[in-house]
C-alpha cells in the first residue's frame, strides 16, 4: 500500500501520525520505572511462572496415564526387547 501513495500522501500520514502522538501524556522515566517495579512486586504471588501451578489445576496435566514403548533389535537374532522407563522386560 505505502509503495501505491505519493512522497505527498506519506508525508501527511506522517504529520498526521505525529499530530496525534503530541497529545499523549507523558511520563518520566523515574515514575515510569518505579511504578512497573512496584506492579510486578505485587502481582508476584499470583505469577505461575514463579510460584508454579497446582496438580489439580494444571490444564496440560495428562488425564490418563500413558505407556511409551521402545522396540530395540537385538543382534542378527529375531529377538524383540520390549523397554518402557528404563525397565527392560
Amino acid at each position: 500500500m505505502a509503495q501505491e501513495l505519493s512522497e505527498k500522501e506519506l508525508l501527511k500520514m506522517e504529520v498526521e501520525q505525529l499530530k496525534k502522538e503530541v497529545n499523549n501524556p507523558r511520563v518520566p522515566i523515574s515514575k515510569a520505572g518505579k511504578d512497573i517495579k512496584d506492579f510486578v512486586e505485587a502481582e508476584a504471588g499470583n505469577d505461575p511462572l514463579l510460584k508454579g501451578v497446582p496438580e489439580d489445576k494444571n490444564p496440560f496435566k495428562e488425564k490418563t496415564p500413558t505407556f511409551h514403548v521402545l522396540l530395540i533389535f537385538q543382534g542378527r537374532a529375531s529377538r524383540w526387547e520390549i523397554v518402557s522407563s528404563g525397565i527392560t522386560w
